[in-house]
């Protein structure tokens, strides 16, 4: 039975076939022997018929096919703490910087309301205009600062610095300059901070390219400078100095730290604040301790007391708005709140998950905001309570998991915290839930060894899961193998199996096999090890009444190849070949007895990664050797069907086709080719995607296909492929952007559909529904009428709160628009009178039908009596009507 619902040749032919090939090379695998000879380079492998492989690396005369529509674009897990975020001025919203774009989430609901784009580098810093709260600076690597209408996502204005701007400042006394730190022309890794003056020219691109130098030697980082007390100094921080610059005086004070103190304690500088409302400065150190330092007007009469609860570097420092409390944080990933200045009165708000790299502070001191490593941003009510949290792509220190798709909810799976998976949501960039996989406290202590999650594997309809941990002490290895069930009723994976030490070495693959997952007998799990075996885990079914679990998993078999390592295993579409790769060989064993049908090695160099072909390529198996070749067998022939020189790092096949893509690294420029086994020409060539080395790559299907124009983006069709760099930076390929796909009505929707579900947001949605319902025919009635709306009108509902004029002078224009003309409502009248005068005549004619009628049964019955009647004229007839009209009623008074 196929293993996959949208299989269109089945594999019924493979099987047998593969069977008969015993002739090429026939292994009995029950019982393999250990003094069986090493198989040589090029032995076992039967003639073929090998034609000339593509050399996709160009070197043969094969015309590239170039993807010149082809985007890489950055969609999701970019870092929201690489700068400090602001809180708008009413606490309504919070803006971040997130690779080369500014988010701004909703306070409340924690939701994404504006995602600002057009810087073209890396965005390090954002403050609010402190001349108008309603506008945002932002300065980026690209050597640019933007000022943003950030409620409505308006780009106003582009200064352009042509420097890289590493950080950004925003002072109340400076009306027509900014501060950012840039690096110094001709000299490597030294920063200064310089004034930018923002000229008020015409035009939304501007030069700003007057500026002048207020301190030489400054740290790039934004958290090692701050400003003084309504901005007459500026503090500055850099390994064991601290200089003060005052603005009037013009004066320049520095302060030095020995390397280590009495007690062997790490002065080193790690940032800076400044108080509010006095002339104090605070400074953390490397060893956690904290400085409060005083009458800095004078370089020798200076004094500073010392704040220590931490008990590693001080990662961030930030005074409230008054300046009564100061907030420290560091890698303990508690939030300390020191009162007045002193050691003794200081308040915690512990376990907030990671390192905490920035603090912020509302304007209105209500809210704290803390941005940590992991990626999370935390919101924090003034009284320490937690309020909110934003979690984005959690950046692990080491992926070992790969890139895992979860068949249930399509996200991706990765690792997160220490010991945990994260799903992570590529459509609402967030994280669904992290599941704690190892169930171990973490110790944040530096070159501990620690328990860590290496590999992941879901079955086809994601019902199980199986995670391998390991813990590594010289000499001793720990593993452990943990098979999980998916529980429909808590909609969460409960530990079904452990089982420690699997193999006596480290696990290197491991896969499922999903023939029918309905039926736990056909699901298999097949484990491969550096100790040189491979094992075969089944669903076993425990009898024993007093069990807690009915099913558990037991090792099934045991096989080996000539005492290779064991490095890569796949199933077939179908489920009945397995193939597990030994070093240099390939081999693909029976599933169903376990027999080892064919061997095939592709010398010199070790089997990188190996895949089955699908659909109507599920005849081929394409390996990839760490010495640059990628080699596609036929099962059928058992031949070496073509081969190409190409160092391939990943190879990813597609679930929903026969499209495999290929990733490589040569060169220091990672390139991707998209190609069918059956076909000797790559349909689709990438070079330099980006940067980074490319660690990991998969395919996630869509839920609807995507309409492609040009056929040699068909792979892009029915599944998307992301990959995850070196800097842990998610991108993806699209052959247009998503701003081109959005319309405004949809952003729209989609933001009303990201609001929480409430039982008040229930009942409103409902009586919108049937007010819809109602209005229908009062919306036909004007819609003539709204379809004109003046230009007055429209600029009202589309232009900016914060630029319109007056309510009074636009509440006369607004109210008129809304009056329907004198003309339209005498036509209107004219029209009811025309309507009335028919439904008399109406009512008229019916009438004289009736009499007609009464009047011909009457002339029937008198001829029936022998009578004759004279007939009325029409002028009788007419007489006669209006005086049955007339009101008689008057006649009952008497």
């Amino acid at each position: 039975m196929c293993g996959s619902e949208l299989c269109c040749v089945p594999m019924v032919d493979v099987t047998p076939t593969s069977r008969q090939l015993l002739s090429c090379r026939k292994e009995e695998s029950r019982q393999p022997s250990p003094h069986a000879a090493p198989l040589r380079r090029g032995a076992g492998r039967p003639p073929c018929r090998q034609r000339a492989g593509p050399e996709w690396a160009g070197g043969s005369g094969l015309k590239m096919v170039a993807a010149a529509g082809l985007r890489v674009v950055r969609c999701g897990g970019s870092p929201l703490h690489g700068a400090r975020a602001v809180f708008s001025a009413d606490a309504r919203f919070l803006l971040c910087t997130a690779g080369d774009f500014v988010k701004v989430y909703s306070a409340a609901t924690e939701e994404l309301v504006r995602l600002l784009r057009g810087h073209g580098g890396l965005v390090t810093g954002v403050r609010l205009n402190p001349h108008n709260r309603l506008q945002l600076y932002s300065c980026s690597l690209d050597g640019s600062i933007k000022l943003w209408d950030f409620t409505d996502g308006i780009l106003i204005k582009t200064f352009t610095v042509g420097y890289k701007l590493l950080a950004l400042y925003a002072l109340d006394s400076c009306e027509d300059s900014v501060f950012v730190i840039i690096p110094k022309r001709g000299e490597r890794d030294t920063f200064q901070l310089v004034s930018v003056k923002l000229t008020k020219t015409a035009g939304q691109d501007v030069e700003a390219k007057e500026f002048s130098v207020v301190l030489e030697g400054v740290d790039a980082s934004p958290k090692c400078t701050a400003f003084g007390r309504e901005g007459e100094y500026v503090a500055s921080v850099k390994n064991l100095h601290l200089q003060v610059y005052f603005f009037k005086r013009k004066q320049l004070n520095r302060f030095s730290l020995r390397a280590t103190n009495a007690k062997g304690g790490n002065n080193l500088f790690t940032c800076v604040a400044c108080h509010p409302k006095e002339d104090c400065i605070a400074t953390g150190h490397a060893d956690g301790k904290i400085r409060l330092w005083r009458n800095f007007y004078h370089n020798k009469e200076y004094v500073f007391s010392t704040l220590h609860w931490h008990h590693d570097r001080v990662m961030d420092l930030s005074f409230s708005v008054e300046g009564t409390s100061l907030l420290s944080g560091g890698v303990e990933a508690v939030l300390v709140q020191w009162h007045n200045g002193s050691d003794c009165k200081k308040d915690f708000l512990p376990r907030l998950g990671s390192a905490i790299e920035y603090i912020s502070v509302s304007s209105d001191g209500t809210l704290y905001c803390t941005l940590h490593t992991d990626n999370r941003i935390t919101i924090i009510n003034s009284n320490l309570r937690f309020s909110k949290s934003i979690q984005g792509l959690i950046r692990a220190r080491d992926v070992k998991t790969g890139l895992v798709v979860d068949p249930r909810t399509k996200a991706l799976v990765l690792n997160g915290e220490a010991g945990h998976l994260q799903f992570y949501c590529l459509q609402s960039d967030k994280q669904l839930y992290s599941l704690d996989i190892v169930q171990q406290e973490y110790i944040q202590q530096e070159g501990l060894n620690q328990t860590d999650l290496v590999k992941v594997a879901f079955s086809a309809q994601g019902k199980w899961l199986a995670t391998v941990e390991e813990r590594e002490e010289e000499p001793d290895l720990e593993l452990h193998l943990k098979l999980w069930f998916f529980d429909e009723e808590t909609q969460s994976f409960k530990l079904n199996t452990q089982i420690s030490m699997p193999h006596d070495d480290h696990i290197t693959a491991m896969c499922f096999r999903d023939m029918d997952e309905l039926e736990d007998d056909s699901l298999i799990l097949v484990t491969a090890g550096k100790d040189c075996l491979f094992k075969v885990w089944v669903i076993l079914e425990d009898t024993d009444p007093e069990a807690q679990q009915s099913l558990s998993w037991s090792c099934d078999f045991v096989g080996s190849y000539h005492n290779y390592q064991a490095t890569n295993c796949c199933f077939s579409e179908d489920g009945s070949l397995l193939a597990v790769s030994f070093e240099e060989t390939v081999t693909v064993w029976d599933s169903s007895t376990w027999d080892l049908k064919c061997t095939f090695c592709h010398p010199p160099g070790k089997i990188r990664d190996i895949c089955f072909g699908r659909l109507t390529c599920s005849k081929y198996l394409i390996g990839a050797t760490d010495h640059g070749f990628l080699c596609c067998w036929n099962l059928l022939s058992c031949a070496l069907e073509w081969s190409a020189h190409l160092n391939v790092v990943i190879l990813q096949p597609d679930p929903l086709s026969e499209h495999i893509a290929a990733v490589s690294w040569l060169s220091k420029e990672s390139s991707l080719f998209v190609f069918k086994p059956n076909e000797s020409r790559p349909i689709c060539i990438q070079r330099n995607l980006c940067q980074e080395k490319i660690q990991f790559a998969a395919f996630v299907p869509r839920d609807v296909p995507e309409t492609v124009g040009s056929e040699k983006y068909a792979w892009l069709r029915r599944s998307q492929l992301y990959f995850l760099t070196d800097a842990q930076e998610l991108m993806t390929f699209s052959t247009k952007s998503p701003e081109e796909r959005l319309t405004v009505s949809s952003k729209q929707l989609a933001v009303e559909e990201s609001l929480p579900v409430t039982p008040f947001s229930l009942l409103l949605g409902k009586h919108r529904h049937q007010q819809s319902q109602g209005d229908i025919d009062l919306t036909k009635v004007v819609r003539n009428h709204h379809e004109q709306d003046s230009p007055a009108v429209k600029e009202l509902l589309h232009t900016p709160a914060h630029v319109l004029p007056s309510a009074s002078f636009l509440c006369p224009i607004f109210i008129n628009s809304l009056l329907i003309s004198k003309e339209k409502e005498s036509a209107e009248e004219v029209a009811d009178e025309v309507e009335m005068e028919s439904e008399e005549a109406e009512e008229d004619s019916d009438e004289e039908k009736d009499v007609t009628e009464m009047e011909q049964e009457n002339i029937k019955s008198m001829d029936l009596l022998g009578e004759t009647t004279c007939k009325l004229s029409k002028a009788e007839e007419k007489e006669l009507r209006k005086v049955r009209k007339m009101d008689y009623s008057w006649i009952s008074a008497f």
